[in-house]
């Protein structure tokens, strides 16, 4: 390996040592972080070190490799973060010992910076610290429990505690969402959703097609991932379905709010054409809910 190559693969390193930034780690620690996770052969076959690459600044190579060791595609994280081409390799590091600071276990940093690159460039003061203050003052998430929370849903990290976390915690509690552990642990995606052009316009859509609005209330709060379907994608054919095919009301549905969860093609359309087929009728929770071995035996058993 070139002297160049030895240097970045050395400075890379800073992202898988758990002490402070000022304190670089022993080349005996550097061997085995690379060698839990790239095989040398592929170091050494890198195209960065290739001589059609000979163009790009010795800086982004350096931020490549430390994003491919870290396993986290450096093309997509680039594309996706143009601040990244800028950004210096410390700043990296402090990000991600403040990360692990909090509980962040180093796994889990593929896949929060694959979903969530712009993280790698975010500002700690003003953007990553106020969140875990939120998590902690506004959800009442004890600091051990921060990384289930994290990695149950990584984008709470890029969300603006001010204009977007508070302000849907405040609508949902208005609705009736009182269960702050259930926002926490369960359904956190809610709260990185918009309120004007994604929460809102699903309680009108329910309430569109003949539910009463404390009936829509009523529907997602007892299954809260209706706030989160495609209205056009989810709602609008399988309701269609349910309407035309099923000859399902409207109370069924005010009932079991849960069929909007099922696919539509693998789950509703086979199972209600067995049901229609053994000439038998089954309740709609019953129809979609029972396991596979359990709604084959129904079937049986209705049908004989």
């Amino acid at each position: 390996m070139s002297a160049t190559g030895t240097r970045a693969l050395r400075s890379s390193m800073c992202f898988f040592s758990s002490q402070k930034p000022n304190r670089p780690p022993s080349s005996s620690q550097h061997s085995t972080a690379y060698l839990s996770v790239k095989p040398k052969s592929v170091l050494h076959d890198h195209p960065l070190y290739t001589p059609a690459h000979q163009n790009i600044s010795f800086q982004i190579k350096e931020k490549i490799l430390c994003l491919e060791l870290m396993g986290v595609d450096s093309g997509k994280a680039l594309s996706q973060n143009p601040s990244l081409h800028t950004a210096s390799l410390d700043s990296i590091h402090s990000i991600i010992y403040f990360l692990r600071s909090k509980g962040i276990h180093q796994n889990d940093l593929p896949r929060i910076f694959g979903m969530c690159p712009t993280i790698l460039t975010s500002n700690i003061g003003t953007d990553l610290k106020p969140v875990f203050d939120f998590l902690s003052q506004d959800l009442k998430v004890p600091e051990k429990k921060f990384r289930k929370v994290i990695k149950k849903c990584p984008r709470l990290l890029v969300c603006s505690v001010r204009d977007q976390l508070k302000p849907c915690l405040f609508y949902l509690q208005r609705l009736g969402f009182t269960d702050l552990d259930a926002l926490a642990y369960q359904d956190s995606v809610l709260l990185v959703s918009n309120v004007e052009n994604t929460l809102i316009p699903k309680l009108k859509f329910l309430e569109s097609v003949g539910f009463a609005r404390d009936e829509a209330i009523d529907m997602v709060l007892r299954c809260p991932s209706l706030l989160t379907f495609s209205i056009e994608n989810n709602y609008k054919p399988k309701l269609d379905y349910f309407v035309k095919e099923m000859d399902g009301k409207m109370e069924d549905l005010r009932e079991f709010p849960q069929y909007f969860a099922f696919s539509l093609e693998k789950r509703i359309k086979p199972r209600h054409m067995e049901v229609v087929e053994s000439e038998t009728e089954l309740p709609l929770p019953v129809m979609l809910k029972s396991t596979d071995e359990e709604f084959r035996k129904l079937i049986r058993q209705l049908d004989g």
